[in-house]
């Protein structure tokens, strides 16, 4: 069945209005479907076959339960979206583009089965994105270049940020704020991003944000090891439609974080084997995850060489009680940049892709559905998540103000008219 088809299998038990919320869009949208004035995107084939048909019900009766909604988009495998689930947010939209990342997310949201998951958001229209109230994104940020105004005026070019941050993944972003207004948004990136292009990058964003969107806009790094046993800064750019309380003094982040023994297999049978990580009675580690001899000499020739040049390069060995470097997503070409200590005149061993979850302070009970290279790249591309659980902690009752001042305001204003 085509996406028509499916469409019309949808109106078998909804009407249009019903279709429309479940889908996040305008009554008349479906309609201009239905009767082929435009075509429905490609993307909501998959949303009405495996989602909305069989939860439709569902779908509905939940609406109006959360204290907030929020889309999550570029969402890897969803470490925002824990934290704002855990403080009363419902998702109502899901975009990511990597289908390894989309595996995982569904094992670990089933629930997601019940609104629209798009792939790749460049190919959505903004419109088609339900109303939330908070946008969540943690973008992939691509270099651009930017023009002075005068000049872009000059030869009849437009300016803003449909044209600084045009073909970059950002202005998605931008784009979806500009036309859904959420109460508040979430962005999340690389330290780097700061000083991209001796500062201009960071610059077109923070313009693009608060002049052009109107947002109130507030920025910090943070440095996950305070929650983790990994040094992993990342920027975090907070922004509210209308200004607010909202304080990164108010942050609750430990100044004492953990060591890596607290996220590494203890291996003597206190937690239960997990295949095919550990094995055993004791859930030893399995060999895999122990270097070869080739690749172990080849880190120590290249540490070597780099030291005698006069440069740091080199892997990064660990024991329990070390603080990690970054875990990146290369790291299941050789791990070299946490490499845990077996013991003097042992090989040492990669993480396992539990003990990097653990790493990202994922919980206890995440699924890691793919092999364990897509897992090295799903950790090492995501978030720390107790990060997000704090910034989400501080943000949800300023987002909660925001929702009740509209509804008073709503209510106000029908009293008035009656």
């Amino acid at each position: 069945m085509d996406v028509r088809d499916l469409l019309a299998a949808a109106r078998t038990r909804h009407s249009q209005r019903e279709l429309a919320a479940l889908l996040g869009v305008d009554a008349r949208t479906v309609r201009r479907w239905e009767i082929r004035e435009t075509d429905p995107p490609p993307y909501l084939a998959d949303a009405i076959r495996q989602r909305i048909l069989p939860l439709a019900t569902a779908e509905i009766a939940v609406i109006g339960e959360a204290d907030f909604t929020f889309a999550d988009i570029f969402a890897g495998i969803g470490g925002i979206r824990i934290g704002f689930e855990a403080q009363g947010g419902r998702c109502v939209f899901t975009s990511e583009w990597n289908m390894h990342a989309q595996k995982t997310y569904y094992a670990n949201f089933p629930e997601t089965a019940g609104h629209v998951f798009a792939g790749d958001i460049t190919g959505v229209d903004a419109a088609d994105v339900p109303d939330h109230d908070v946008l969540l994104a943690g973008f992939p940020c691509q270099p651009f270049s930017i023009a002075g105004v005068s000049k872009k005026n000059s030869l009849g070019r437009a300016h803003g940020f449909a044209d600084e941050t045009q073909g970059t993944l950002f202005f998605d972003v931008a784009r979806i704020i500009a036309a859904k207004r959420p109460r508040a948004f979430l962005l999340e990136n690389v330290k780097n991003l700061v000083g991209h292009d001796n500062g201009n990058t960071f610059r077109v964003i923070l313009k693009t944000l608060r002049d052009e969107l109107g947002y109130d806009v507030h920025h910090k790094v943070i440095d996950g090891q305070c929650f983790v046993p990994q040094h992993r800064e990342r920027i975090l750019i907070v922004g509210f439609r209308e200004p607010t309380y909202f304080s990164w003094a108010d942050l609750q982040l430990p100044k004492d974080g953990p060591k890596l023994k607290s996220i590494l297999h203890p291996q003597d049978g206190s937690e239960a084997p997990e295949a095919h990580y550990t094995a055993g009675a004791k859930a030893k580690i399995d060999p895999r995850y122990t270097l070869t001899p080739r690749l172990w000499e080849y880190l120590q020739a290249y540490a070597q060489k780099h030291r005698a040049a006069g440069n740091g390069f080199g892997f990064g060995l660990v024991n329990g009680d070390s603080v990690a470097r970054t875990l990146s997503a290369r790291y299941y070409k050789d791990g070299s940049e946490i490499l845990v200590s077996q013991g003097a005149r042992k090989r040492p061993r990669r993480l396992t892709p539990r003990e990097c979850a653990r790493l990202m302070g994922f919980p206890p009970g995440f699924k890691i559905p793919v092999s364990d290279t897509q897992a090295y790249k799903q950790f090492g591309n995501s978030v720390v998540v107790p990060v997000m659980g704090e910034v989400a902690r501080v943000m949800a009752p300023r987002i909660i103000e925001l929702r009740q001042q509209d509804e008073s305001g709503i209510h106000q204003a029908s009293l008035l008219v009656a």
